[in-house]
C-alpha cells in the first residue's frame, strides 16, 4: 500500500471504469484488440453543439450561460453522452482489480464531469454484482467539478479521512491523505494532486505528456497494474 498509510482509499474517474471514451472494437498500438480507440471526438462534438472552441473548458462555458440557456445546453452534450453510453464496456483488468480491493477491504468512489445516467447504466449493465459498489458517486451536479480537488475532498470528507470538505489553502504536499486517483486527464491529475492524492494515469493514446507531468505520479497500461503497485507499496 502507501508506505506510511494505515489504510488505502481510491478514488476513480467514470472513464477509468468504463470504456465510456472509447469506440468499437479498433486494435491500437500495444492494445488488444477488445480495448479499442479513444473517442476523444465525443468532446469535438460537444463543443461544436455549443460553438466553443478547444481551448473553453466545456462545463465552464455552460455555467457562464445565463440561467435560461443552461438547461438547453446541458441537454446538447448529454445526447452525446447518451450516445456513446451504448458502447460501453468494462477495461480489460476491472474485474480483477475490484476483486482484489475488496479482499484488502480498500473502499472506493468514483468522481466525474460526467452527467449520472452514464454512470449509473455502466454500474447497472456492466459491474459485477458480487464486487462491492463504488460509494460515494460524484457527479456533475457536484460543483465546482474537476480540475477542482473539491469533489475528492467531498468523499474524504465522508469517509472520515480529512476533518473538512473544503479546499485547504496549504501546499497539497503539506497535507498528503492516504488516497489514490485513477484517470486518464489532466483534469483527473490536476484534482488529485490538489487533493493531496497520489494520482495514477491510465495510459492512453495522445495523452503522452501528461505522464511527463510533475502531477502525475504513476502511469499503468492497464487497471489490474495496480495489484503489484499496491503490494510492493508506492512511495511517492
Amino acid at each position: 500500500m502507501v508506505k506510511g498509510c494505515k489504510e488505502l482509499f481510491l478514488i476513480w474517474t467514470a472513464r477509468c471504469v468504463s470504456q465510456l471514451m472509447r469506440g468499437n472494437a479498433k486494435a491500437i498500438a500495444d492494445r488488444t484488440p477488445e480495448e479499442g480507440e479513444p473517442q476523444n471526438y465525443m468532446f469535438g462534438e460537444m463543443r461544436d453543439a455549443l460553438g466553443i472552441t478547444k481551448q473553453i473548458d466545456i462545463l465552464d462555458h455552460i455555467y457562464s450561460l445565463p440561467a435560461d440557456e443552461q438547461a438547453e445546453a446541458h441537454a446538447k452534450i448529454e445526447a452525446i453522452e447518451h450516445a456513446a453510453m451504448r458502447k460501453q464496456v468494462p477495461q480489460p483488468g476491472l474485474v480483477t482489480l475490484m476483486e482484489f480491493l475488496d479482499k484488502h477491504c480498500i473502499r472506493k468512489a468514483i468522481c466525474t464531469r460526467n452527467f449520472d445516467i452514464p454512470v449509473d447504466h455502466f454500474l447497472g449493465n456492466h459491474f459485477p454484482g458480487h464486487v462491492k459498489a463504488f460509494h460515494p458517486v460524484v457527479t456533475r451536479e457536484f460543483r465546482p467539478p474537476k480540475p477542482s480537488p473539491a469533489g475528492i475532498l467531498h468523499i474524504s470528507h465522508a469517509w472520515e479521512v480529512v476533518e473538512s470538505a473544503g479546499v485547504p489553502a496549504t501546499s497539497p504536499s503539506s497535507r498528503p491523505v492516504p488516497l489514490l486517483m485513477v484517470g486518464d486527464s489532466i483534469d483527473d491529475m490536476i484534482a488529485g494532486h490538489d487533493a493531496g492524492a497520489v494520482t495514477v494515469l491510465l495510459r492512453s493514446a495522445g495523452k503522452e505528456e501528461l505522464e511527463q507531468d510533475e502531477r502525475t505520479h504513476v502511469v499503468i497500461d492497464r487497471l489490474d497494474d495496480l495489484i503489484g503497485l499496491l503490494e510492493k507499496g508506492l512511495e511517492i
